[in-house]
């Protein structure tokens, strides 16, 4: 049998890997990119290569032989990215854990333990592939040994053979170290000969053969300036030839049978990849982890066939097991109860079909701990049970502590703290297509499991929100939303569909139109979905000036386009187009696929463990991205209407909360004073940065003001500001100075915050939301800025998320004090929204701004707007 054998320059690709990717890092903050991309490309070649004999050799040290030759070999390399350094440990660990062998030499470089080991393979029966990012490994080219070269990133390679070496350079592999002696390298600080390059290097080898021969020939060269640098440099060349040369004698201490590949060791594996949080790793390996259960211990609980009294306890922990995201029709798998007395799995027919079990659930001096209250509440009460009495959620407490790691498994919730007695529901159901319910036991020990999990992790993650004082944020705030949100859930929204089928009509008319309009403009029929037939006719037909090349062609992207609005009237209506395209096949389509066929209405989903400043975001359909801008996306509103005839809906929304809330964060006595004086804040601020009079603020200066307001809300940068208002960047510059010693304030502020991010590690919301920030610290320009943004905008808009939320709870809260029947729909950004019998209507408008602008006392008071109408479109 042939051996493939592989040989990798570990650095090399540590490199490549490293500033291929952006910045990771795992849960504890250490940086997982060159980790990450470094196993990316290990993957790749053992899927590839099918090696039989494998090595990974790195440099020993910072000193070589080759030092002694020249004191500056390498001396102009900049130094190594300490993000970078600390993955090179987990380098080292991800091969041993693959089983590959990876070897250093003092005194030598990763190309000499590369060059040497190569050299005594080809003397063997065996094909070498060595895998680098480096072209100085281009000289061990030869008929059984290829190099590849990664050329860009860590997915694309360039394999050099001897005939494609001779292609590309027309000169041998022996050759290279020619070419770097008379071109030198400046990353390895060789010096070859000042101003001979690439090209002039392989004329004169393809002419001499060799460094040497050049020497010997060099009164026949061409050219007085090439021929004085030549002779000027000589020991330069030759000394730079033997630097380049890699050596092949170098004295290994390890033998050929030492790098023999028999595969990897997959539960070392799997533990590193879950220590570094390279999830979609693991799911590329495709590893069955069913064998966990080998790791669990024994676990006894009692499957009832009829519930007695034991069971139902006043503190009990819970587990309602759903595996469908859709659970609003989903399917109850099983419900396992944890208490001081033992461990219960309750089959679904049997927990469904109890009295007792009902009664229980519905009161509220019976007290549970669960995982996902929300999910529960909604799938239980679909099946006529109401879930009551709810003192702790898991999902929430988890990601209340760390919103940035926020997962719905309750296995890698627990792992995170040490707990590893259960296993994730990927290793029970499955995932993708082989995604399935298992037997009964499997499923009954798996939620049992959980529940005691849950009942053993409960104390530990109290604690933590208490010592974080973020126990009234999960007991005030997050666990009672999830209650109001199950209701919202429930409740939905009636949608018209048969307005929604003529708005589709009407869109599919529009769209035909605005083809003929292009077309027109363009003089000939094109795709226009097709970015490579758009771009011949936007940049050779009609000429229009180029901005952006891809690798396929044009760039035709939406700021792009934006950018050529006034250069040709086609752009305006290929804009217009796309939009109205996206309107029609994402929302419109997407709305009718997911209304409800019994109920006439639509169950969104709202996600309150996502983001990480607390906004609530919504899903199946998501209601909150519907686009507005265009009065073709504000029309969709027109298909949500109330469930009863003779009702209204009522909107009713904050007014620059988060001007209000930075006004109060920051103490600025400008900003403060205009909202207390009820000011247009926009034309407040064109007055402080232009110097004039209120009278005199043009539309042009309130505009600019209103894009620096919001602007500085989310951290922005004068290159933000400019593509924005349609500045240079230095204008934009200027103009957030001005803007900032207008608002001594807010300058302040943001100084301040940033410090408190970098001292701390988070910054914190009013109601103390953290937001982890561990760029803040970064080496990295881009990262490091990125960071700051982020911790000048957090406590912001995560305060004003807070706010709405709070709003909600005491408005259900109101609503039912009231005797209403007014019912919450939907939250949408600073928007919520209800329906309402039309009697009901004075009542609310006055009782609604009241409870929002109370929710929480600032130093400038918050404004709420109402509407209301016969349709969400209409209550604007």
């Amino acid at each position: 049998m042939t051996k493939k054998v592989v040989l990798i320059d570990g650095n090399s690709l540590a490199y490549r890997a490293f500033f291929a990717l952006p910045l990771l890092h795992n849960e504890k903050g250490i940086h997982t990119n060159a980790v990450y991309g470094f196993t990316m490309i290990l993957m790749r070649i053992l899927e590839e290569e099918k090696p039989t004999h494998m090595l990974v050799a790195f440099d020993a040290g910072k000193t070589t032989f080759r030092h002694k030759t020249f004191t500056e070999y390498k001396g102009g390399r900049q130094k190594t990215p300490p993000e970078l350094s600390e993955q090179m440990p987990f380098i080292r660990e991800l091969l041993d854990a693959y089983n590959i062998t990876r070897y250093e030499l003092e005194n030598y470089e990763a190309d000499d333990i590369i060059g040497t080991i190569s050299k005594l393979y080809e003397q063997d029966d065996c094909e070498i592939k060595v895998i680098t990012g480096d072209k100085d490994l281009l000289q061990l080219v030869s008929n059984k040994v290829t190099v590849d070269i990664t050329r860009k990133g860590i997915t694309e390679v360039d394999s050099y053979t001897p005939e494609y070496l001779n292609e590309k350079y027309g000169i041998t592999s022996s050759q290279i170290i020619d070419m770097k002696g008379l071109m030198g390298d400046t990353s390895d600080n060789i010096p070859g000969v000042p101003g001979v390059g690439e090209k002039t290097a392989l004329k004169l080898l393809k002419e001499y053969g060799s460094v040497e021969e050049i020497y010997e020939h060099l009164d026949e060269i061409s050219g007085k300036k090439l021929k004085e640098k030549l002779e000027e440099n000589k020991d330069k060349a030759f000394m730079s030839k033997e630097l380049a040369t890699i050596f092949r004698e170098a004295p290994l201490t390890i033998s050929i049978e030492d790098i023999s590949y028999r595969g990897l060791n997959e539960k070392s594996v799997v533990t590193l990849f879950k220590d570094l949080n390279f999830q979609s790793l693991l799911d590329k390996m495709n590893v069955d982890i069913q064998d966990e259960t080998e790791e669990l211990e024994e676990l006894r609980y009692e499957t009832l066939e009829e519930i007695h009294d034991e069971v139902l306890t006043e503190e009990t922990t819970l587990i309602v097991e759903i595996i469908d995201d859709h659970y609003h029709q989903a399917t109850i798998q099983g419900i396992a109860i944890v208490n001081q007395h033992d461990k219960y799995y309750l089959p679904t027919s049997v927990a469904l079909n109890s009295e007792r079990f009902k009664a229980w659930a519905i009161d509220e001096t019976k007290k549970k701990s669960i995982f996902d209250a929300k999910k529960a509440i909604v799938a239980l009460g679909c099946q006529g049970v109401e879930l009551r009495g709810i003192e702790f959620d898991l999902l929430i407490a988890s990601y209340i502590l760390n919103p940035g790691e926020a997962t719905e498994d309750l296995a890698t919730i627990a792992r995170k703290k040490g707990y590893y007695n259960v296993q994730t529901d990927e290793a029970v159901y499955g995932k993708g297509a082989k995604r399935k319910v298992p037997e009964e036991q499997v499923l009954a020990e798996h939620v049992v499991r959980k529940a005691v999990a849950l009942r053993e992790l409960q104390d530990t993650f109290s604690k933590e929100l208490q010592e974080n004082h973020q126990y009234e944020l999960f007991e005030k705030l997050e666990l009672p939303l999830s209650f109001i949100l199950a209701n919202m859930e429930a409740t939905g929204v009636t949608v018209d569909k048969n307005r929604l089928l003529e708005m589709q009509e009407d869109l599919t008319r529009r769209l035909e139109e605005l083809e003929k309009e292009i077309y027109t403009h363009a003089g000939e029929e094109f795709n226009i979905n097709s970015p490579k037939q758009l771009g011949v006719i936007l940049f050779e037909k009609l000429n229009l000036p180029v901005i952006k090349k891809t690798k396929t062609g044009y760039s035709t992207s939406a700021d792009i386009l934006e950018q050529l609005e006034d250069k040709h009237e086609i752009i305006s209506s290929i804009l217009t187009y796309r939009q109205l395209g996206k309107l029609n096949s994402t929302y419109l389509e997407g709305l009718l696929k997911v209304i409800n066929e019994d109920t006439g209405k639509v169950h969104t989903r709202f996600n309150q463990v996502l983001t990480q400043t607390g906004r609530l975001s919504s899903i199946d359909p998501n209601l909150q991205n519907i686009p507005i801008r265009l009065e073709e996306g504000r029309k969709i509103r027109q298909a949500f209407i109330p469930s009863k005839k003779d009702w209204v809906i009522f909107a009713a929304d904050y007014s620059q909360i988060e001007l209000r809330v930075l006004a109060h964060i920051a103490e600025d006595e400008k900003l403060v004073d205009a909202f207390q004086n009820d000011m247009d804040i926009h034309t407040k601020t064109a007055m402080d940065v232009f110097n004039v009079k209120a009278e005199e603020v043009t539309s042009d200066m309130r505009r600019q003001a209103k894009a620096v307001n919001f602007g500085i809300v989310y951290g922005i940068s004068d290159y933000g500001l400019s593509q924005g208002l349609g500045i240079t960047r230095k204008e934009a510059g200027k103009f957030i100075e001005k803007y900032l010693e207008s608002f001594p304030g807010v300058k302040e502020y943001m100084s301040d915050i940033v410090h408190e991010a970098r001292q701390n590690g988070f910054v914190s919301t009013l109601m103390q939301r953290r937001r982890y920030i561990p760029d803040i610290t970064s080496r990295n320009f881009n990262l490091r800025s990125f960071a700051e943004r982020t911790a000048m905008n957090t406590p912001i808009q995560g305060s004003a998320a807070d706010i709405i939320k709070k709003a909600m709870i005491d408005l259900a809260a109101a609503l039912e004090n009231e005797g209403l029947e007014a019912k919450l729909l939907l939250q949408v950004h600073d928007e919520l929204i209800l329906e309402a019998p039309k009697e009901e209507i004075e009542k609310l408008k006055s009782l609604v701004p009241n409870v929002m602008e109370h929710a929480l006392e600032l130093k400038v008071p918050l404004k709420v707007d109402y509407a209301y109408g016969p349709s969400w479109y209409d209550a604007k």
